[in-house]
Order: C-alpha cells, then sequence, then structure tokens
C-alpha cells in the first residue's frame, strides 16, 4: 500500500470563525491550481482540514508546489483508511515498514467520537498490533524514530508519520488587494512577498526612465513578478512613463528637495493607478534609515500627499534580514542584476534626510505637474503576469 492522500493543515485559519470560508476558499482555488499539471490529483475541502487525492500521482512534486502556498501551514503524506480498527491496523504495520525506526510512538487523534475506541485506547491496540508483528522494534514516547499519527475523522482515517511545513500565514486574496511600488532592488519584492503572506493579492506599479533605465532593467522588474506570482495568483504590471516628469524634477526642485519630490510624484500617481484599478492601499520596500528618503521625517513628508495606507513590511528589519528572505524566496539574483532603476538617476549629492514639509509643498506649488501627471496616466503600458509553476524547478536550479 503507497501513500494515497495528501493531508493539509490550515494552522491560523483553523482559528477564524463563521467567515472561515473567506479563507479557506481562496486556498482551495490556490491548491487546485498549483497541481493542475497532475489530472489525476482531487483536492477535497473540509472545514479544517484539505485532503488531496492522488489517484496514483507522484506526490512529492505535490508536496514541493504546495509547500509554497500561503495559508497552508503543514502537509503530511497520508494512508486513508476505513473507519474500521482491522483496516487501520493494517495501514499503520504498513507505515511502519515504509521507514523501517527502531522505536516508534502512536499518537491518535479521534475526532469521530462515534468510533468505538478512544484515543488512548487506539494507541494501546494499534502499539501492540506493531509490536506483534515486527522484530528489534520498541515504543518510545518521548524520543521515537517514528512518531505515526492517527486522525480517525467523520468518514475516514488518515495515517500519518511526518509533517512538512507550509509557508503559513493567510491565502492570497483573502485581505484584499494592495498596489506595490515595484522598483527591482532588493527590498520591494520581499515587501511584496511578505504582504502576500498576509492574504493580500498584488498589482505593482514600475517606474521606467528610458533612456537612462534600460529595457533589461524593466526585464529584471518583470522577471521578479513572475516569481511574486509564483507565490500568488496572475498579476498586472504598470509600466508608468517616468522620464519627462523625473527630468523636470530635476530642472525645477532644488537638488536638496528633488528625490523627495519624486517620491510624493511616485506616491500620486500610484493613488490615481489604485483608484482606477479599485485598489485599497500601496505597498513599499521603505526600510526605516535605510537611505535618505526613508527617514522618519523624509517618510511623513512623501506620506502626506496620499490619503491612502501605505503598508511598509520591511520597515524595521535590516538590510541583511531583508536579504536573506530574498535569498530564501529565490528573487536575489535577480535583484542584484547590474541594471540600473529610476531612483538612481539624477540622484543629488546631498539629499535631504529631515525634509520639513511645507517646504516641499512650497518647491511642488512653484512647479506645474498636473499635465504631466495626466499625460503619464493616459500612457500607462499593463503587462498582465501568470504564475508558472515550471518556476519552482527553475528556480532551485539557481541554489
Amino acid at each position: 500500500m503507497n501513500y494515497d492522500h495528501i493531508v493539509i493543515r490550515y494552522g491560523e485559519l483553523s482559528l477564524k470563525g463563521r467567515n472561515r470560508k473567506l479563507f479557506t476558499t481562496p486556498l482551495h482555488k490556490t491548491v487546485i491550481r498549483a497541481i493542475k499539471d497532475f489530472p489525476n490529483a482531487r483536492v477535497q475541502k473540509k472545514r479544517d482540514r484539505m485532503y488531496i487525492e492522488l489517484n496514483g500521482e507522484n506526490p512529492e512534486p505535490i508536496l514541493e508546489r504546495c509547500k509554497d502556498i500561503f495559508g497552508i501551514q503543514s502537509l503530511s503524506l497520508a494512508i486513508k483508511a476505513d473507519n474500521d480498527v482491522e483496516k487501520i491496523k493494517d495501514s499503520a504495520l504498513t507505515l511502519l515498514k515504509k521507514s523501517n525506526p527502531t522505536t516508534f510512538k502512536i499518537t491518535t487523534k479521534r475526532s469521530n467520537k462515534e468510533f468505538p475506541l478512544d484515543s488512548q485506547q487506539m494507541n494501546q491496540v494499534l502499539g501492540g498490533h506493531l509490536l506483534v508483528h515486527t522484530e528489534n522494534i520498541t515504543v518510545d514516547v518521548h524520543n521515537p524514530d517514528l512518531e505515526i499519527t492517527v486522525d480517525i475523522r467523520e468518514k475516514a482515517t488518515y495515517l500519518t508519520s511526518e509533517k512538512v511545513l507550509g509557508a503559513g500565514g493567510l491565502p492570497v486574496g483573502s485581505a484584499g488587494k494592495t498596489l506595490l511600488l515595484l522598483s527591482g532592488g532588493i527590498d520591494s519584492p520581499v515587501a511584496g512577498y511578505l504582504a502576500m503572506k498576509r492574504g493580500i493579492e498584488l498589482e505593482a506599479i514600475h517606474f521606467h526612465s528610458p533612456p537612462y533605465t534600460s529595457e533589461r532593467a524593466k526585464e529584471k522588474v518583470l522577471d521578479l513578478a513572475e516569481r511574486l506570482a509564483y507565490y500568488g495568483t496572475s498579476m498586472k504590471v504598470h509600466i508608468i512613463p517616468f522620464t519627462a516628469l523625473q527630468q523636470k524634477i530635476h530642472r525645477e526642485i532644488p537638488h536638496g528637495y528633488s528625490m523627495t519630490v519624486m517620491r510624493r510624484m511616485m506616491m500620486r500617481i500610484s493613488e490615481e493607478v489604485a483608484k482606477k484599478e479599485e485598489i485599497l492601499s500601496l505597498t513599499t520596500g521603505e526600510s526605516l534609515g535605510q537611505v535618505a528618503s526613508q527617514t522618519m521625517e523624509s517618510m511623513h513628508a512623501i506620506n502626506a500627499v496620499t490619503n491612502y495606507p501605505v503598508i511598509r513590511p520591511l520597515v524595521t528589519m535590516d538590510k541583511d534580514e531583508i536579504i536573506r528572505i530574498s535569498e530564501r524566496i529565490n528573487m536575489y539574483d535577480i535583484s542584484i542584476r547590474p541594471y540600473e532603476d529610476c531612483c538612481t538617476v539624477f540622484v543629488p549629492k546631498s539629499p535631504k534626510t529631515k525634509p520639513r514639509l511645507e517646504k516641499v509643498e512650497q518647491f511642488e506649488s512653484a512647479v506645474e505637474f498636473e499635465q504631466d501627471i495626466e499625460e503619464i496616466l493616459a500612457n500607462i503600458e499593463t503587462i498582465h503576469i501568470t504564475p508558472q509553476m515550471k518556476q519552482k524547478d527553475e528556480m532551485e536550479d539557481l541554489l
């Protein structure tokens, strides 16, 4: 008898009450999409579990795909048995022989209270059966080589022996949508990933300044978006033609304040795109104190231009922490490709680290930006990114 199911545990989702379906439904859809290349596999959604019926499919690549899905706490290969003591005993023995341990432990969970034996009785019955039918194996309840978990549900029993940790968090799409300011560096893709972990669906906006930024820089951003889509769903990337406005800022705004004004223009444009797309927040890769535009004073001056909430998942992280996450989610090698983004164009020698809001507003009011913004909004290029499940193998090849 081979493994015939994969058990998916919800973790945090199990704490949800009457609105649990708002979380399990998008998770169910994501799992179905993740395993679409395995035509025989079937996904069953239950109240506090999800089950993948393998129907002969190889379980290992399915496990690899599912463990990256947000909302899944853990997964286990499982053998399904009827709610019959003798059949459960046979399945437990099969599971033991697969691992060939020297010590074992049985842990029974009986959610089906109509089953004739309680959890402790089942532990004793199954433990005795395994000892009788094997040699040189003993019970160790404290530190066993193998722990067999027997989960007696309403209609069937599932036997597992190992847990694979999932990505945790909440299913993408269960907490609304945000517009990610995706620069092409290390920070913003990590910010997008962490936002997705809290159930947020992404659209991205990228400010492109040719000829100062190349097509290679744009391709890098789209590659990062594809990686992000792997962890969530299809997403749009809005490419903003930013050259003319950036040149105007460089000409018309005192250099110490040009970076602050540029960021404010990005926020204004992002807010307009978010309104059009019916998105309720913006997300950035800002980390407090990392650069001049990310001091408390700079964030205050930049944030004042929008009424939208700005999500900053990295705000308390240092660079090493951000890099470690970037490496773990296989985005670092893309982010460090040597193609500059617009934030590195026209960088002032001495940007204000503590810009005063009234000064920023004074400088802005002296320049006509409205027509530039309208022209930009009329010429946005929108690219649709679809998650490619084959990317998992490509990412592993990079390691």
